[in-house]
């Protein structure tokens, strides 16, 4: 709202510094800075609320060193996320764009299942929450709805520069030409950036149109079912990585920061120019939702660090995961979702693993056995009698190099 406003004053009365509200970095700072505010100052307006209403955590008692202790702490927090995410977004971002009108339903999309979920654990007393078919029916559902906007939307376009020989011929008739001449005109496409390869995009259409190239125009039919498996996986890595303070906001933040780089560049003619990465028109306004969104963690953290007075619950790590999925399929960066979310991705392993094994041996000895002593993963090093703060933050520091070896991923392949 306020952009449109500034934009008004700057076109009707050349209103001194409007103009300052068009240049996305600084939007994006003001977005981070309300957003901490907002779960800074007003998140314990929140927690406190949720304390009169008894809103607490009902703990099983798994075996673990200081667990039963947590019983009673107020849970659904991540309506502190949500709410620290969506004003500032509300406020300075461009709201007729497409990707951030997808970003705004996916947090609403994914906030709501988890709310429901915690809402039936909470005050319906009953520990299971959501059937697990219906909350993979609502991931089921953004995914498609993710997947249908990113192929079939207008707006959602990608632009490639022109072959070599075309650009020099163009820079040899005027050496002052804009950079932007050295591009194609916008075009509807499915490719995507394979990390570590040298000529690294991949066109999910060739999956299809090997076969007859006339079937490259049914490419949905791999393309949205790729999407639906991604949102489901990463809003499920991230639930299961919510079992210990901190743990959870704290790898989102350091992921999601990630992403505002990756969205920054990928959305900027120059940077994707030197850079030599795809251009993808539009992207940049995303890098506004994303700072409030890591604004939104952060602040989260002052309450969520051990020892926590408040847990995300479903609320916030579903929508967490779901939107980490949406920015990461927006920037055409999905193939590093293994990397770039290795927490998540090796909590959901440890639980496959885990389970999987156990029913193979109790089928073949008729004892299950175990390959963790606890899953998910994080649990296996409590068990073994690691703190919980030690292993969140060596957990964080191994967030912050495999975020800083995608990164990498820009220069090399």
């Amino acid at each position: 709202m306020l952009y449109y406003l500034f934009e008004y004053l700057e076109k009707q009365f050349q209103f001194p510094g409007a103009s300052v509200f068009q240049y996305i970095t600084f939007r994006a700072a003001v977005a981070i800075i309300l957003s901490l505010m907002i779960s800074t100052i007003f998140g314990k307006k929140i927690i406190n609320y949720l304390q009169r209403q008894q809103v607490g955590e009902a703990v099983r008692d798994l075996g673990l060193s200081g667990q039963m202790e947590k019983s009673g702490t107020p849970t659904m927090g991540g309506i502190i996320i949500i709410v620290a995410t969506l004003i500032p977004v509300f406020l300075v971002c461009k709201l007729d764009n497409i990707y951030v009108i997808m970003l705004i339903f996916s947090t609403i999309w994914m906030g709501l299942i988890g709310f429901i979920d915690d809402y039936i654990k909470v005050f319906k007393k009953d520990k299971e929450g959501l059937k697990g078919r219906f909350k993979i029916l609502g991931q089921v559902g953004l995914g498609l709805f993710v997947g249908a906007v990113m192929y079939f939307h207008n707006g959602v376009v990608i632009k490639e520069k022109l072959p070599i020989a075309q650009q020099q011929q163009l820079m040899a008739e005027n050496p002052n030409l804009p950079q932007t001449k050295l591009f194609k005109v916008e075009e509807k496409s499915t490719k995507t950036t394979i990390p570590f390869v040298k000529n690294n995009e991949f066109d999910y259409a060739n999956l299809i149109s090997w076969i007859d190239k006339d079937l490259a125009k049914y490419a949905w039919l791999i393309f949205i079912p790729i999407v639906i498996f991604i949102v489901s996986a990463v809003s499920n890595g991230s639930n299961l990585t919510d079992g210990i303070d901190g743990l959870a906001a704290g790898s989102s933040a350091i992921i999601v920061f990630a992403l505002a780089i990756f969205a920054f560049v990928s959305g900027n003619i120059i940077f994707s120019d030197y850079l030599n990465i795809m251009f993808i028109p539009r992207l940049g306004e995303t890098v506004v939702f994303i700072a409030a969104f890591v604004g939104a963690l952060i602040g989260f953290l002052w309450y969520n660090t051990y020892p926590a007075q408040v847990f995300m619950g479903d609320t916030g790590s579903l929508t967490i995961g779901g939107v980490i999925a949406v920015i990461a399929i927006s920037v055409r960066k999905e193939l590093l979702i293994p990397i770039l979310c290795g927490i998540f991705f090796a909590e959901s392993l440890s639980v496959i693993f885990q389970v999987s094994w156990f029913k193979y041996t109790k089928k073949k000895y008729g004892e299950g056995r175990r390959i963790f002593k606890m899953s998910p993963l994080h649990h296996h090093y409590q068990k073994g009698g690691y703190h919980e703060s030690k292993i969140v933050t060596r957990f964080w520091i191994v967030g912050i190099f495999l975020a800083i070896l995608s990164i990498v991923t820009l220069k090399l392949r």
